[in-house]
């Protein structure tokens, strides 16, 4: 809730109070913006939830709330309408000393949180000796940016990546390699990554195929485990020809991640698995030893376990997943754990987060949250694939994001006869391509499934990335075409007196209530609507209102204005990751 609208809600509630008692305290006076600007920027709607209560019709009790309400510094008088809403509508003079205010602020406007906390946001999280896929694309991006937003509120956020780098398939990609190139195995850089992947498959269809080299492979998962010179020393080489592959993309992405992967909790398995026992939870079933869970069941109905420690001694996602969180409790000390995963994992996060919280291993201060994500779909409607059924590289996506970019720049300079340099335009196309995927996936509800389109990201027109960085060049062009220095602007009074002007600092003044309800919600798409809404409130301003032409004092506020537009775009852009150009 922005300052605004918290110092009305406070003078709300105390009206409520003064009219009708000491029990309406705490009562909650439902004030919202208001569902049509011409009524008013709030509205309480609390009149018409006390109807019943108070035996009286709403109109009189808004009325009577009316009466006792003195909001006299931030609103003209409250207004009653329909069937009692009490509208609200703010005084310019108000308007005008909040963002005069917020001019020499960096943060314009939006406090830090008032309790920060530990909190761990885990994302991304690819498999080693796989390439990053599309499939990467929607957790490493939405992670990315509820970290942002978290690290911006002052927040103590640790930014985990929990590679998949231990089990199984190490055991039969290990065996496999010994037999057709054992050089990978023993020397750094032998292979690249996609020939890695070729071979993982080939891996995986002789251990689908081959009980002996079955058998082998968990001899090599065996000799890991125990931790065999020369198995260790090829898994570690597998890992980091992964993890340089994995470098470059976070690189384009402009994505800071601590690795922590699955090996790292390793010897706390066994652990996990003794305390389980010791609390009472753990039952064998069919030689597995499990947990079973309140609310599972299978095809039959029965109730579903958990499987902790499988019947040949080996552990699980499970286990893992279960000492990675105690740790995060007691090592790292964080009070809210955020995992970033596709929408499909929804059953696993609920039944491992109900068998740690019957472990009593979750104490009352620490919050759990999966935050869940749906699908990337091609135009078809159906999963993004290549056209040889295979998923689409993460970097294969993103490097066509930019070609594409690079050629309508191209066109575009071309048209315009423009004169350009060659590393300009490779630089805007980079910012501008990866910007377009990026902001592409946050602005859609990520619960939700989405269509990935190239066309319709990189327009310049509509809920876009370029549409957005397009008007903040625009502003800059401003400033280049009148020879500005917004920042020699100094604390300059702002005047609001047209209706486009008033309509855009209502706006800019709702930031810190966007970032606010993200921080909470977890949900980026809200931020990408408020800029998207921002910019349209600008481009209405600038087409109604001359800016360097006008007449001082006039002219000087419409600049600051243009200023205060652009750091809000820019600091809104930034914390969903994305780069700003004063050209382009």
């Amino acid at each position: 809730m922005n300052a605004t609208q918290e110092k009305l809600k406070d003078q709300v509630e105390q009206a409520l109070v003064a009219a009708f008692g000491a029990d309406f305290a705490g009562v909650d006076p439902i004030l919202v913006l208001a569902s049509n600007p011409k009524f008013g920027d709030y509205q309480a709607n609390v009149a018409l939830s006390l109807s019943k209560k108070l035996g009286k019709q709403p109109r009189a009790i808004a009325g009577a709330i009316v009466e006792k309400l003195d909001v006299s510094e931030i609103c003209e008088p409250p207004e009653i309408a329909g069937p009692g809403f009490i509208n609200l509508k703010l005084k310019t003079a108000y308007l005008e000393a909040q963002l005069n205010a917020i001019q020499a602020d960096p943060r314009l406007g939006v406090p830090a949180a008032k309790t920060p906390k530990r909190e761990i946001v885990d994302f991304s999280s690819p498999n080693i000796a796989k390439e990053m896929h599309v499939g990467h694309l929607r957790s490493t991006i939405i992670g990315d940016s509820i970290a942002r937003i978290l690290e911006f509120q002052g927040h103590d956020v640790l930014r985990l990546n929990h590679v998949g780098d231990w089990g199984t398939q190490f055991g039969m990609l290990i065996a496999y390699l010994r037999e057709v190139y054992p050089d990978a195995l023993t020397t750094a850089n032998a292979l690249d990554i996609g020939d890695l992947v070729s071979f993982y498959r080939k891996a995986k269809l002789r251990f689908d195929a081959d009980e002996a080299f079955q058998e082998t492979a968990r001899q090599e998962v065996v000799r890991l485990q125990a931790g065999a010179e020369d198995t260790l020393h090829a898994w570690k080489l597998l890992c980091e020809q992964s993890r340089r592959e994995f470098q470059i993309i976070y690189e384009l992405l402009d994505i800071k991640l601590t690795e922590r992967g699955e090996s790292f909790y390793n010897p706390l398995l066994s652990g996990v698995v003794e305390d389980l026992d010791k609390s009472g939870l753990l039952v064998e079933n069919q030689g597995a030893k499990c947990v079973f869970l309140e609310g599972f069941t299978n095809r039959e109905g029965e109730p579903l376990p958990l499987i902790v420690q499988k019947s040949d001694g080996g552990y699980n996602y499970a286990t893992t997943d279960l000492a990675s969180l105690r740790y995060r409790i007691q090592q790292d000390q964080a009070k809210r754990i955020i995992y970033v995963t596709d929408a499909g994992q929804g059953n696993h996060f609920a039944q491992f987060f109900q068998v740690a919280r019957k472990a009593g291993w979750i104490p009352d201060d620490v919050e759990l949250v999966h935050v869940p994500f749906g699908l990337v779909l091609g135009e078809d409607g159906k999963r993004i694939k290549t056209r040889f059924g295979d998923s689409v590289r993460l970097r294969d996506l993103l490097d066509e994001a930019v070609s594409r970019t690079h050629t309508d720049l191209k066109t575009r300079v071309q048209e315009e006869e423009r004169q350009e340099t060659e590393e300009f335009i490779n630089e805007v196309a980079r910012v501008v391509g990866i910007s377009a995927v990026k902001y592409a996936d946050l602005s859609q509800n990520r619960t939700s499934n989405y269509i990935f389109s190239y066309d319709k990201m990189l327009d310049l027109k509509g809920n876009t990335a370029p549409y957005m960085l397009y008007v903040y060049a625009r502003i800059h062009g401003i400033s280049r075409k009148g020879d500005i220095n917004f920042k020699e602007l100094g604390n300059n009074a702002i005047l609001l007196q047209h209706e486009t002007e008033l309509a855009l600092a209502k706006y800019l003044l709702q930031l810190d209530e966007v970032i606010s309800s993200v921080e909470q919600d977890l949900l980026p798409n809200r931020l990408c609507e408020y800029l998207y809404e921002l910019s349209k409130k600008f481009n209405q301003f600038y087409d109604r209102c001359p800016i360097l032409q006008a007449e001082e004092p006039q002219r000087t506020s419409r600049l600051v204005l243009c200023d205060l537009t652009a750091r809000t775009l820019k600091l809104g852009l930034s914390l969903l990751g994305i780069q700003v150009l004063e050209r382009m």
